[in-house]
């Protein structure tokens, strides 16, 4: 309970006739007892707050960067109407800057015996789940002179998903994919490793296509058209030790990373291979195995969503262990990890050779465009300087790809909005090739 400020304000303004005019205790006891007795009558009608019903409703997930609206039900049990203003608190990341005040606050009425709803819009910050804190509710008599106040636990979560912004490429990848398989009206059918079908021959095609057998028994000329293997096994797998915290614009690079998985992960899908997630540090972070074609792309966001980078130096070894676990038939891992020296020389090359003996090995790492920017610049000291340290970054990430590739790895190092689009163009010309 508490006095309001309109009960202050009546108070001030009685003291100052009794201050002119008569100065004493008579002349505050003649301006304060009114107002105590009105104050005391406007707290009885208030309505309790502790008994009051709350219950949620609404989004329990959104992808980061857009808004969920969180409904909140008071209903009101007592004989007296509900004047109230409601607070519903939310950790500070679930709101823009400067908006939590204007989208947590509430004014409400409720009347005797009914209910009414308020909506609460979030717009999240960062990923991860989003639990409700308490809802606090001031209750104000019809005079507004005093108020009752009280909080209740309502207990709701809202994940906030990875938002997937290279999406955007999915189309293209797509049609990329079905030219591939041969079923889009190209002038020729999708190269790949596995049989196919047999079909005529017509001038243009390659003459080592042509199978004789068929050839002999059909008495026509029969080519052998190929298709790129399917049913092909996937593991991603995100190394959220310390690099994976360091930040590339506005973003740390983990989440640069799973937007390129994600991109892969949907076009493996369509492609009929199977996908699956392991994401390590020193232990197992997320792993996400066995789903289907329509399920894997939802179980991967959900899983991703909760991981944050972790401030200590990848276990090589035990990460190593633990993809071969989890891919015991021949997969392409795609790692999605640093190019510093000081990671892959003393941490992933000792354990490389278990990996590329039984398995494809990617490694996909997220390049910074201030580097790039930093080597283009001239015109002063400082920015020569910037430029020759840049070269000497560059340098070293070219050295250490090198060193993966003489190793049997496939390398894409590019910048963020790059990558995803860089990965998953690869993946379409490692199947087109038939080295899955």
């Amino acid at each position: 309970m508490a006095f309001t400020g309109r009960a202050a304000l009546l108070a001030a303004l009685g003291s100052v006739p009794v201050g002119i005019w008569g100065p004493g205790w008579a002349g505050v006891l003649a301006v304060n007892a009114p107002l105590a007795v009105a104050c005391a009558c406007d707290f009885a009608l208030a309505a309790p707050v502790r008994r009051l019903g709350l219950t949620r409703s609404g989004d329990m997930s959104v992808r980061l960067g857009e808004t969920a609206d969180v409904t909140l039900t008071v209903a009101n049990p007592s004989r007296r109407p509900l004047r109230a203003h409601l607070r519903d608190a939310w950790p500070p990341s679930s709101w823009l800057p400067g908006t939590e005040i204007a989208a947590s606050r509430h004014r409400i009425t409720v009347p005797a015996g009914e209910r009414r709803r308020l909506t609460t819009r979030l717009r999240p910050t960062r990923r991860g789940d989003r639990r409700a804190d308490r809802v606090t509710i001031r209750s104000y008599g019809p005079l507004g002179l005093f108020s009752r106040q009280g909080t209740h636990e309502v207990p709701w979560r809202v994940r906030v998903l990875p938002p997937f912004t290279s999406r955007r490429h999915l189309p293209s990848k797509l049609a990329r994919l079905r030219e591939l398989d041969g079923r889009t009206s190209a002038l020729q059918r999708g190269e790949g490793t596995e049989f196919d079908s047999l079909r005529a021959y017509v001038p243009g095609d390659d003459t080592r296509s042509i199978d004789w057998r068929a050839t002999a028994r059909q008495n026509a000329v029969a080519v052998r058209t190929w298709r790129p293997e399917r049913d092909r096994h996937i593991l991603l797998v995100l190394d959220t030790g310390r690099t994976s915290a360091g930040r590339v614009g506005d973003a740390p690079r983990l989440d640069a990373a799973m937007d390129a998985a994600l991109l892969l992960a949907a076009l493996a899908a369509r492609a009929g291979d199977r996908v699956d997630l392991l994401a390590y540090d020193r232990r197992v972070r997320a792993l996400v195995q066995g789903r289907s074609a329509g399920d894997v792309l939802p179980s991967l966001v959900d899983a991703m969503a909760t991981i944050e980078p972790e401030l200590v130096e990848t276990d090589a070894r035990g990460l190593s262990a633990t993809a071969l676990r989890t891919a015991p038939r021949r997969s392409l891992i795609v790692l999605f990890t640093t190019l510093d020296a000081a990671p892959v020389e003393e941490g992933l090359l000792p354990v490389l050779p278990r990996l590329t003996q039984r398995h494809s090995v990617l490694v996909a790492s997220v390049a910074d465009p201030h580097v790039a920017a930093m080597a283009g610049a001239r015109g002063t000291t400082d920015a020569v300087y910037e430029a020759a340290a840049a070269a000497q970054s560059q340098a070293e990430r070219h050295r250490i790809a090198e060193q993966l590739r003489r190793h049997g790895v496939t390398v894409v190092d590019a910048t963020p909005d790059d990558l995803a689009p860089a990965l998953a163009d690869t993946y379409l010309a490692l199947k087109a090739g038939g080295r899955l």
